[in-house]
């Protein structure tokens, strides 16, 4: 998963640093549920992270940059939770575990995801993470579909390209459905495991 570059150089290295990191990225995530990412400013950031603006900017160079490297820091997470799941032995509980990993990412951080659904075709860095994000699902989905017997190959009826329909399309019933309610989610998430079994040929 590929690091956010920030504009300015910062010392990582230091605990505290790394402390007033999260701080900021903790109060990012914060604002964006109370103002969302128009209405919030690099000084709400600041204040809310207890720092000053000028300290702020020591670790990240804009707003955009916070938001940045908050939506790094979410799918690295979302990531490591359903990487392993996904490499089990059996197709039909890697997928299980798969999903129901993915339902409690986006019961936690669905409105970090859901935001850079949102600016992924317009801030060129988001856009990168996300898409970066989805290949390596989409190599995920492909090796669970070839362990349950699918072809490998492109062709539509084939492993990679139906795990790349079948990722884009939990992308967007989750985007919709996080936004509902946690109920709706789940629902959602079940109806996408149960696309996924049958284009695994692994249904009942």
């Amino acid at each position: 998963m590929p690091g956010h570059q920030p504009a300015r150089s910062r010392r990582t290295s230091e605990r505290k640093g790394d402390l007033r990191e999260r701080a900021i990225l903790d109060t990012c995530e914060a604002l964006l549920a109370q103002k969302g990412y128009d209405a919030m400013t690099v000084g709400d950031i600041a204040q809310g992270a207890g720092i000053t603006r000028g300290a702020l900017y020591f670790y990240f160079g804009s707003k955009q940059e916070v938001v940045t490297a908050l939506v790094a820091r979410t799918v690295a997470h979302l990531w490591e939770r359903s990487r392993a799941t996904a490499e089990a032995d059996d197709p039909r509980q890697a997928i299980s575990a798969a999903m129901r990993r993915t339902v409690e990412l986006w019961n936690e951080h669905g409105l970090v995801m859901r935001t850079a659904i949102d600016l992924s075709l317009t801030v060129p860095e988001i856009g990168e993470l996300w898409s970066h994000t989805a290949d390596l699902f989409i190599k995920a989905i492909t090796a669970v579909l070839e362990r349950a017997g699918v072809p490998a190959g492109t062709e539509p009826d084939q492993a990679s390209a139906m795990a790349r329909a079948l990722c884009w399309m939990i992308e967007r019933s989750f985007y919709h459905a996080s936004q509902e309610s946690r109920e709706e989610l789940q629902k959602a998430s079940s109806t996408c495991e149960h696309i996924w079994l049958i284009s695994a040929g692994l249904a009942t």
